[in-house]
């Protein structure tokens, strides 16, 4: 630019038309200069370098299209406005644009149509000008012979990785939400059932007569072991689709992995040699602190079976800050401050193939009837639904290196963490009145049934509704609500409701599967309690005890 102005060149072999465009371009806010000649056009070009030529197609020494396609050729960043009053057919201003004429003027035109055609071509030359100036900094990092191309290719190929990167990610997304979905409404009917199956098992085992033989006493004992089983099973399948509510507390991983390192050398026996490795002035993680000691056995099992013949399991902490390179190497990992859990063996390792697919559902290397496929991704959920993340380095022949990375604690959220102090005999006072609402009619009067057991007064509702109406006529001391209620008033409405009218109710929440009415990004809401089913006499019993001589009152939603 000239003075800020945009350079125009004004090449045109007679006089009296240079004479005119140059008023009319200066006039519009352009700098102008001119050639009459193709020769002196070009050599004005390479001294000036204009913005934009406006080329008449007739000069003497050259023809236009000539000009330009030497000027394209040469300077293809210089646009080109061909204009005539003579070659005017439809025919003429194709060749004219097939020569890299970057646009075609009809004269005599108008001087604001001809100020508004320049403008035009000097905002694409503005946005070639931008995007080159981006391939120019990307062009810096490949060898100067081949710059284009390499380019070209490395932004092909980034396009492609970032590409499959999104589509892994989305499909993985897609198949979590699937999978939950279909867990979710599984799990709340299933549970349902393992509700009044291990129930009613437990009645049966805790009021066997003395006589009773042990053909039935083995018989019940099996029942027990299958529902648990099943259990197991359901709360594997909500852990890999990040549906079970989690309880995060303040978690030394020291103290627990101190713990599990015991259990596994009296349960592995001599084959297997199990060493912790303790990292001093370890953080404290922020976790559920039973969802990960089964996540670290989980890893600690597999450890073993991967070593047939014996072999060597460390367990290892440190703290780890991943900085923001670190963390976008992978999907969802955020930067910041992680405790991590490492589990090494000396087993048989993973092949790539293997370890691309280890946390899938169902997938497994064991034989048949030796596995469910489902420890790792039971892992990979509680970890993912904890914001922290799982990675896997492994050598065929060499081992296997599992780490866990999980939060740091904030020490802030920690304030105010206390647990409630253990009763030997949890049992209930004719005085304190539980009311059940429950729309599955046997889960219901299971729970009931329990309840009486122990000594409560227990009422029963089956819907929101009704349970406001006993509510409004009976003393309840604490409500005992499922999640999933019909009616169009869910459990956490109705306990809103019940807190409104009654300050003083304590409320026990109950469910198949996490939801979004009490469990947010994985995490049970702050202040609130709850017993998944399917719960067990002596877990309701210790549960009930705990919320109505210690928990505290859920706050209004």
């Amino acid at each position: 630019m000239t003075d800020g102005k945009p350079l125009v060149l004004n090449v045109d072999d007679r006089e009296i038309g240079r004479y005119t465009k140059n008023r009319d371009l200066m006039r519009a806010g352009f700098a102008v200069i001119e050639a009459a000649t193709g020769t002196d056009a070009l050599r004005m070009v390479d001294e000036h370098r204009p913005h934009v030529v406006l080329l008449d197609v007739q000069l003497p020494d050259f023809s236009g299209t000539e000009v330009c396609a030497a000027i394209k050729a040469r300077w293809p960043e210089v646009m080109v406005l061909q204009a005539s009053a003579t070659f005017t057919t439809p025919a003429d201003r194709t060749t004219g644009l097939d020569s890299g004429a970057d646009s075609y003027l009809v004269q005599p035109a108008e001087p604001e149509e001809l100020a508004a055609a320049i403008r035009a071509l000097l905002r694409i030359r503005r946005a070639e000008d931008e995007l080159r100036r981006v391939n120019e900094t990307l062009e810096r990092r490949v060898e100067e012979r081949t710059r284009d191309l390499a380019e070209a290719n490395a932004r092909l190929r980034h396009e492609i990785a970032q590409r499959e990167k999104a589509e892994a990610a989305l499909a993985q997304s897609q198949k979590m939400e699937i999978i939950g979905q279909l867990t979710g409404g599984v799990a709340h009917d299933f549970n349902n059932l393992l509700t009044v199956i291990m129930g009613n098992v437990d009645i049966l085992q805790r009021h066997l007569p003395e006589e009773t033989p042990d053909r039935l006493r083995r018989a019940l004992d099996n029942a027990a072991r299958g529902a648990r089983r099943a259990s197991a099973l359901t709360q594997s399948l909500l852990a890999f689709a990040r549906r079970q509510p989690l309880d995060p507390k303040p978690v030394d991983a020291n103290a627990l992995v101190g713990a599990i390192v015991e259990m596994l050398r009296r349960t592995f026996g001599e084959q297997i040699a199990v060493t912790p490795m303790l990292a001093d002035g370890l953080w404290r993680a922020n976790a559920d602190p039973n969802q990960l000691e089964s996540a670290i056995l989980n890893l600690a099992v597999n450890a073993r079976d991967a070593m047939p013949n014996g072999g060597h399991i460390t367990i290892e902490t440190a703290n780890a800050e991943l900085d923001d390179a670190s963390a976008a190497r992978e999907a969802e990992v955020v930067p910041g401050p992680y405790v991590v859990i490492a589990v090494t063996d000396t087993g048989t390792g993973m092949t790539r193939d293997v370890i691309a697919q280890a946390f899938e559902p169902f997938f497994t290397t064991k034989d048949i009837g030796h596995g469910t496929g489902l420890g790792l991704s039971q892992v990979y959920g509680f970890v993912k639904q904890s914001g922290g993340h799982v990675r896997i380095h492994s050598e065929v022949g060499r081992g296997t290196t599992v780490k866990i990375y999980l939060p740091r604690l904030d020490e802030a959220d920690a304030a105010g963490e206390h647990e409630p102090a253990a009763h030997a005999t949890p049992a209930g006072h004719r005085h304190e009145t539980i009311l059940v609402v429950e729309d599955d009619p046997d889960v219901r009067e299971h729970s009931a049934e329990i309840l009486g057991e122990l000594g409560y007064r227990v009422l029963e509702a089956e819907n929101g509704a009704s349970a406001l109406a006993v509510l409004e006529r009976e003393a309840v001391t604490l409500l005992f609500t499922d999640l999933g209620l019909p009616g169009g008033m869910d459990g956490r409405q109705l306990a809103d409701e019940a807190m409104r009218r009654r300050p003083n109710v304590r409320v026990i929440f109950t469910t198949g599967h996490a939801t979004s009415a009490i469990v947010h990004e994985g995490r049970l809401d702050p202040g609130l309690h709850l017993i998944a089913k399917p719960f067990t006499y002596a877990g309701l019993a210790a549960k009930l005890r705990s919320v109505l001589d210690h928990g505290a009152d859920i706050p209004a939603g």
